[in-house]
């Protein structure tokens, strides 16, 4: 990954605001492209990156996962700025997580789920940041031509993100676009800080940039013709080539190797294929699987008493009862039964409602006996 261009700002389906980039479309145009890595950044959200992870790693494309977030705007709650977290661990997963969390817990304005830097750590552990371009803090300071506000700004990034944080500039057509990009790089230079570049994608090729507009229109509430709806997005904002990168920031080829470096750094493995299931305390003799198994017999003794008559069908009902059991414990759901069975007893016991169940695992009869259902199965076929 020594050459070439990775792209750091891209938003998908995901970002329901703005974004048109079908996943499997995104990472199938990345190895076509030969390009090394490629990164999801949805806007304050995650929730692409499970199937993004895996069909890059498929096509043998790095995943690089990220988030483009709402940052609160002290002076004016209803234009907040932007922060671009890239993970480049599972620990910067996490944080990135709590942070996106307590955005939509805590920090809506205006229909925008928000940070605020109050939140951060210092330092923020396994995240790197990009600055937002224009769009972000800095570069609104340095837009507003307030070079002090600006170094204050990213003096504070450098403490919560030290070694970390990225100035992010780009060529995407948009107004004062070049003088951002100017004072950042004087900045950048004047602070030491490194730049990188980006195409905020939000489409993949030139020719969906309609496609994308009409996207933005039914997101606003407008229509194409509307001419005093607001543009915030160019034809330019697709995802440009390696070579077209590079000849775009030919006068500043280290944004375009920090990219490279960049994806060098992220390194977040997702862990597929496993269940993350709380501990369920169990008898220091007994395993959760024979735990389980002991529960449903006692529940099942239970539902007999009550109902004698479906003792003459015992057979039926125990054979059906090891059947479900085996299922069960062969697919490692043991603890999670366990677990539902609690909460629904807690529930019960005080005053609680709870609801019939659904879906294939109410229809067992571990579920029955367990006392998580109340209809019998067998009886209703």
């Amino acid at each position: 990954m020594s050459t070439g261009f990775v792209h750091l700002h891209v938003h998908s389906e995901y970002s329901l605001s703005d974004g048109i980039v079908r996943l499997s479309d995104l990472v199938q145009a990345a190895a076509e492209s030969r390009m090394p890595a490629v990164a999801l950044t949805d806007l304050a959200n995650v929730f692409g990156i499970v199937k993004f992870y895996r069909e890059a790693v498929a096509v043998g494309v790095k995943p690089i996962v990220g988030s483009d977030l709402w940052l609160e705007n002290p002076a004016d709650a209803h234009k907040p700025f932007r922060l671009l977290l890239l993970c480049q661990n599972l620990e910067g997963y996490r944080q990135l997580c709590r942070l996106l969390t307590r955005a939509y817990a805590d920090g809506q304005h205006s229909g925008r789920p928000c940070i605020s830097g109050e939140w951060l750590p210092t330092p923020t552990p396994g995240l790197i940041a990009l600055s937002g371009a224009q769009d972000g803090d800095v570069g609104q300071a340095l837009l507003a031509n307030n070079r002090v506000l600006a170094e204050e700004l990213a003096h504070r990034y450098q403490a919560w993100f030290p070694g970390r944080f990225y100035i992010e500039i780009a060529r995407t057509g948009h107004p004062h676009q070049e003088d951002y990009n100017h004072a950042a790089v004087a900045l950048a230079t004047k602070l030491g800080l490194p730049v990188v570049a980006t195409n905020q994608v939000v489409f993949l090729k030139p020719e969906e940039f309609e496609a994308h507009e009409v996207r933005v229109c039914i997101q606003d509430g407008r229509v194409l013709t509307d001419s005093r709806r607001p543009r915030r997005y160019t034809s330019q904002q697709y995802l440009r080539s390696q070579k077209e990168m590079a000849e775009l920031f030919a006068d500043i080829p280290e944004a375009i190797a920090n990219s490279i470096a960049i994806a060098q750094r992220c390194n977040f493995k997702l862990e597929l294929n496993r269940y993350f299931l709380p501990d369920y305390p169990v008898p220091g003799d007994m395993t959760i699987d024979d735990l389980l198994r002991q529960q449903a017999a006692t529940g099942f003794e239970a539902r007999i008493e009550e109902n004698p008559t479906i003792a003459v069908q015992r057979q039926q009902y125990a054979a059906r009862l090891e059947l479900e059991l085996g299922v069960i414990v062969k697919m490692g759901f043991s603890g999670y039964f366990l677990i539902v069975a609690d909460f629904i007893d807690w529930a019960k016991n005080n005053g609680v409602p709870v609801g019939p169940g659904r879906g294939s695992g109410a229809g067992s009869l571990v579920a029955w006996g367990l006392g998580i259902t109340a209809l019998d199965p067998i009886k209703y076929d």
